[in-house]
């Protein structure tokens, strides 16, 4: 098990929803960190707080020169904004929700040689977030006067008597994943996920790369070497490098030095200075139990927080299959086959369904045909002719064909589909679609469970509907790799990266690869 994808207290979100009258709220994005009312949009900004440190202090003054310039850009950009409906066009301006949020916050914690999981650090937090709210209310307030306040006011929480605001929301605290990556700096609120790492350029060179406060304090303490940074490399943390002295161990760490109290802390520690929400990760060790997660849910519900996401290190790891050496002698007793299997072939007319799934890339066509024989090929269907998915799922759909021409069970071919996890994984009426992979052996499922009468047509699963057809389709579809991957001690890589194949990480409710910046967020 793996914790993952996560809470929200909606009980909690509904409290704080300050625009009550124009209905409760229901859910978040994604990440969490944005609930929103139907048809509402994200708004969201960060800034790179490590950009504010001069002489190992914050330059507040600079800081809320740049709060103030923020609020304005992102306030015209509701009114800049092409919006694809008619009703999101109206509800985003009838509130006017604006998410200003902060990135590079353990990169900032680096400079002012801080541990994050610290007292010192909560207190900064504290004390950084309660200045950006304050400066952010102020010139919110400021444009509410010149511009007039969110058209909704009258029916918010701050009528009659409250400040005459602009925005109904004016601060979120996003994951940044792409945009850290363009700054450089860690991303949202996270401590970083490793201090050296291997990272791919676009000529399919590799090269190392190491966090430059940690480099820049390595050899101040005169311990900088190649092969001291390749050895952090492949251990993910310095916290068992006894050369490093106490300090820098003490300073820098990574997002698996930190215990999960700390993360829930820090993430408390924020969301007390944030009008919509925090996304952030909390990071489990593999040993951790169901107990110690219901923990987690529990000091995070009572620290304050709107919701969490956690994640529990290797639990995304495939099944192991053998346990020491395989015993060859089993292996030597298969017979091997006599002849060659040729596919029967296919008649004219086939008949059957078409199921229609969402997907994390998208909506799934999947048409199932039968023959007089039984299941006899699968046809599937997403996106745009022409893309990846397009190309990797005719490629599943033929290879499942031929599988089901051949006399192959087609509750194996489902067996080695199902549960295939990709780096969109998404909720469609109450069944978790992992996969395109996983999202066709699903499809072939229900219907032969609807065929069996274990099932009822419709009533439980995603949309479909029944047709016979005549025509083949051609189909596409992303395959996800399998999530076979390394284990690679206190990285947090849960899969493979659908750009680069190379291990992403997930962070702030979100998938990051490091190596080529693909974000799912």
């Amino acid at each position: 098990a793996n914790g993952d994808p996560g809470i929200v207290f909606i009980e909690k979100i509904n409290k704080f929803n300050p625009i009550p009258k124009l209905g409760d709220i229901e859910a978040t994005n994604p990440c969490g960190e944005q609930p929103l009312l139907p048809y509402e949009s994200c708004n969201l900004g960060s800034i790179n707080l490590s950009n504010f440190i001069v002489d190992k202090n914050i330059d507040y003054e600079r800081l809320g020169d740049i709060i103030d310039i923020s609020v304005h850009f992102l306030d015209n950009v509701i009114d800049v904004n092409k919006y694809p409906l008619k009703k999101i066009d109206k509800m985003v301006k009838q509130s006017r929700k604006i998410g200003l949020g902060v990135m590079g916050f353990a990169d900032l914690l680096f400079k002012l040689r801080v541990p994050y999981n610290s007292d010192e650090a909560l207190k900064l937090a504290d004390i950084i977030k309660e200045f950006i709210y304050n400066r952010a209310k102020e010139a919110s307030i400021k444009r509410g006067k010149s511009r007039g306040t969110f058209p909704a006011w009258n029916e918010s929480i701050y009528s009659p008597d409250g400040p005459k605001l602009r925005n109904s929301t004016f601060i979120t605290i996003a994951p940044t994943g792409t945009i850290s990556m363009i700054s450089d700096c860690s991303s949202g609120i996270e401590p970083i996920f490793s201090l050296v790492f291997t990272k791919s350029v676009m000529d399919g060179t590799d090269l190392l790369y190491i966090n430059p406060y940690f480099e820049e304090a390595c050899r101040e303490a005169g311990i900088y070497s190649e092969e001291l940074m390749e050895r952090v490399k492949s251990k993910g943390s310095i916290q068992d490098i006894e050369e490093i002295p106490e300090s820098i161990r003490k300073v820098f760490v990574t997002a698996h030095d930190i215990s999960p109290e700390w993360h829930v802390r820090m993430q408390a520690s924020f969301q007390k200075w944030v009008d919509s929400a925090v996304s952030k990760t909390c990071n489990f060790p593999k040993s951790s139990t169901v107990q110690d997660v219901m923990d987690a849910y529990w000091l995070a519900y009572e620290a304050g927080c709107k919701g969490i996401t956690i994640y529990r290190d290797g639990s995304r790891d495939e099944q192991v299959l053998y346990i020491g050496k395989k015993d060859k002698s089993v292996s030597n007793q298969v017979t091997q086959p006599d002849q060659t299997i040729h596919p029967r072939i296919r008649p004219q007319n086939t008949k059957g369904v078409t199921k229609r799934i969402r997907t994390g890339l998208g909506t799934l066509y999947v048409t199932i045909n039968e023959d007089n024989y039984g299941l006899c090929e699968i046809f599937t269907n997403i996106g745009k002719a022409g893309s990846q998915a397009q190309v990797e799922s005719e490629a599943i759909s033929r290879l499942i064909s031929l599988a089901l021409r051949s006399g192959i069970d087609v509750r194996d071919v489902i067996k080695q589909l199902k549960g295939i996890g990709g780096p969109s994984p998404i909720w469609e009426n109450g069944t978790q679609i992992l996969s395109t992979p996983d999202a066709i052996a699903k499809a072939i499922e229900w219907y032969l469970d609807e065929r069996e009468g274990k099932r009822k047509s419709q009533s439980s699963q995603p949309n479909f509907s029944l047709y016979d057809t005549s025509i083949d389709k051609k189909s596409k579809q992303e395959i996800s790799t399998s999530e076979k991957r390394s284990h690679i001690d206190n990285k947090k890589s849960i899969t493979t990266c659908p750009e680069c194949g190379s291990n992403v990480y997930h962070e702030s409710g979100c998938v990051t690869c490091p190596l080529c910046g693909y974000s799912k967020c």
